[in-house]
């Protein structure tokens, strides 16, 4: 019988938290210990090495979702561990697991089988607290926003085009659209108001895109969270929050450090959904990584056209990041799901559907080249795979010049991505210089149509009345020349879920346009994408438990 992830997990054996830093030149002196197995590194670490030569920074990324899962978190975490084994120093730098989906249908992140990072329990629970920081943060200034209206409104704010939303780390659909201050006069005035994920929040995306305490502080400021009466925008800064706002994130600002079930440092911060965000860990941990080891792995939420778009074009920019290469990870179970097979028949060799539903991985490596760079394929081994369906991948990815390597990590930890690792450094040995998808400095809707044209494979963009009003107004204040970050379903290129594959000719709708100054990209909401998830029928946390010594079963 197989093993689940957790009962791997709690047979490891970990070494204390100080010998893994030891391991990439960090002492105690630049550690705050949250117990023996996961620490805070200072930000004077990065201070200290700046003008270190930069490792090689490696993405992984993958083919559009499905339920029969890619493996894209163990994938990272596998060549992390691999290219440790073949002599390069290699730390990983992830995201950090949201409770929503922990306890709903998607899982952690935190990898499986024998790549995983541990210790996987707290690191998909509570963790160091990082995302109870985030929600306070952000319930700070929606507080200080209906504070400021009941005091008397001294900034003439429109309580009807509040923009700020309060957060919680939760899938609670009933939280979409709420109303607040009602009751009388001694709770407020009333408004609509509604909930997003706190991996949704913007707040999220300046920690994970500030540079120092001091840049989050600003961009804190810069958060724009509604409008006056004369239309004016109004922002945190005029509220004079920014400074306790910052203060609630002087520790959840430092990077945690964990490790691999093979000892191999981890560096675990940050978490924005890649489809309503952008879905990557924070440019703070991706560069002290990157002074700390010779490799860092590092991934992107979701499929290519999503998560690494949104690296590329938003991240790399913002943090003077120069990926040396891009993996992609693609099953032949998922690969068949995009050729038109149900779930259940997923298991029985089908080398037609492969055929039919390769084209999303085509299209993914297109992807990837726009931005020159050159990707590597991960075919992510399941027992059920036949050698014939391996072998068409195989010999479809030579025919147009792609390297592919076999990968068994989830087996073999390590020693199942030795031949990834292998082609990953080749790669990533004469890589050149990447380059964004577009320049910023272009309209919005330029931008919008560049991402939907080049990536997606759209023919064309339609907008809702709201969208083209917001626009408008974006550009009129003149904080139009900042990166897209769209939000769409991960499932398919397009925002319809149910296009597989790799469809042609489609319209996108972008139904809402929001502008997120702090962070300093602007989102657009397409298809019925939502910032606030809900939970499935059967949600993981009913197969969840703990017994009275402590031990945790269910959670994957």
């Amino acid at each position: 019988m197989l093993k689940t992830d957790i009962q791997i997990a709690q047979e490891s054996t970990m070494l204390h938290i100080r010998d893994v830093a030891g391991k990439i030149g960090l002492s105690e002196d630049d550690l705050d210990f949250y117990g023996k197995y996961k620490a805070k590194i200072s930000l004077e670490v990065l201070k200290r090495n700046k003008d270190k030569e930069d490792a090689k920074l490696i993405l992984v990324t993958a083919i559009n979702p499905t339920p029969a899962g890619e493996g894209k978190s163990t994938v990272t975490v596998g060549l992390g561990q691999a290219l440790n084994r073949i002599g390069k120093k290699t730390v990983i730098a992830l995201r950090e697991p949201s409770l929503g989906p922990v306890f709903g249908v998607k899982g952690g992140a935190a990898g499986g089988g024998y790549s995983q990072v541990v210790p996987m329990e707290d690191i998909n629970l509570h963790f160091t607290g990082d995302m109870h920081a985030i929600t306070t943060t952000n319930n700070l200034l929606a507080a200080a926003i209906d504070n400021h209206i009941h005091q008397g409104n001294a900034l003439n704010l429109d309580i009807r085009r509040i923009l700020f939303k309060r957060v919680m780390d939760m899938n609670d659909r009933s939280l979409r659209q709420v109303n607040v201050g009602l009751g009388g006069k001694p709770n407020g005035f009333p408004r609509e108001d509604g909930f997003m994920i706190t991996v949704a929040s913007e707040v999220m995306a300046i920690l994970c895109l500030a540079t120092s305490l001091e840049d989050l502080k600003e961009r804190m400021g810069e958060i724009m969270i509604g409008y006056n009466l004369q239309g004016e925008p109004v922002f945190a800064k005029d509220l004079k929050v920014q400074g306790a706002m910052a203060l609630l994130m002087k520790d959840a600002i430092m990077p945690n450090l964990v490790q691999t079930l093979e000892n191999t440092p981890a560096i675990i911060h940050g978490g924005p959904f890649a489809n309503i965000a952008h879905g990557c860990n924070s440019i703070l941990a991706t560069q002290t990584a990157l002074k700390l080891g010779d490799y860092v792995v590092t991934e992107a939420g979701f499929g290519a056209d999503l998560g690494a778009e949104k690296f590329l074009d938003i991240k790399c920019r913002f943090g003077g990041l120069n990926p040396s290469a891009v993996v992609i990870v693609a099953t032949v179970r998922a690969l068949k799901h995009h050729g038109g097979v149900l779930k259940a028949d997923l298991s029985t060799p089908n080398v037609d559907a492969l055929k039919k539903g390769i084209v999303n991985l085509e299209k993914q490596i297109e992807n990837i080249r726009k931005f020159n760079l050159e990707p590597v394929v991960a075919i992510n081994r399941f027992m059920s795979d036949s050698v014939e369906e391996l072998q068409f991948i195989e010999e479809f990815l030579n025919n147009i010049h792609v390297n592919v390597a076999l990968t068994e990590v989830w087996e073999k930890g390590g020693e199942g991505g030795e031949a990834l690792a292998h082609k990953v450094v080749e790669v990533a040995e004469k890589s050149g210089t990447y380059k964004p998808l577009y320049d910023v400095d272009k309209s919005i809707k330029e931008k919008i149509e560049t991402i939907v044209k080049e990536i997606y494979g759209g023919s064309s963009v339609a907008y809702s009345a709201q969208a083209e009003k917001t626009i408008k107004e974006i550009e009129a204040m003149g904080l139009h020349k900042k990166p897209i970050c769209m939000a769409k379903t991960q499932y398919s290129l397009s925002d319809n879920p149910k296009l597989l594959g790799a469809p042609k000719n489609f319209e996108v709708k972008v139904n809402e346009v929001k502008l997120s100054n702090g962070a300093g990209f602007i989102v657009c909401l397409t298809g019925d994408i939502m910032t606030m998830p809900g939970l499935p029928k059967v949600p993981a946390a009913n197969l969840m438990d703990i017994d009275e010594e402590g031990n945790i079963v269910g959670l994957f």
